[in-house]
């Protein structure tokens, strides 16, 4: 998905940015063009060639991929530090990805973030946040 992310890519791309078999990698091409991450355009036919490109659900995935590269890049890195840097080509800095609330673009964190039931939510979880709401436990998470 990284190497996928707002641009094309040959299939042949892929396999040399990831030091993965063709074989594992079909698998995993063709399971992320069957879920609609990425759309099989074919770009040669002699042989026949084809490039990828991320759909739009692929393209809403972005905020999660960014997400984990934080994650890694806060908590994997090694002394040489982030493998990748990302610039943002708007202003032309290089940032760290956050994620705001839409409303009044403040960060969120886990512990500013309450969960309610929306209205696709099945009678048993409405159920569960009444009950909730009605005798907390006191349950604290570890920071």
């Amino acid at each position: 998905m990284r190497f996928a992310a707002g641009r094309t890519t040959p299939a042949t791309g892929f396999q040399s940015a990831l030091g993965i078999t063709r074989h594992l990698l079909a698998e995993r091409l063709k399971k992320l063009v069957r879920q609609g991450v990425l759309r099989r355009i074919p770009y040669q036919e002699s042989p026949k060639r084809h490039e990828y490109i991320l759909t739009q659900k692929g393209l809403d995935l972005h905020p999660i991929m960014m997400a984990l590269v934080h994650l890694g890049d806060t908590h994997m890195v090694d002394e040489r530090g982030r493998p990748l840097l990302h610039e943002h080509r708007k202003c032309g800095k290089m940032f760290d990805p956050v994620m705001v609330c839409s409303e009044c673009g403040e960060p969120l964190s886990a512990k500013g973030v309450h969960v309610h039931p929306g209205p696709g939510a099945r009678p048993a979880l409405e159920k569960a946040s009444l009950d909730k709401k009605a005798k907390p436990r006191g349950r604290r998470v570890a920071t």
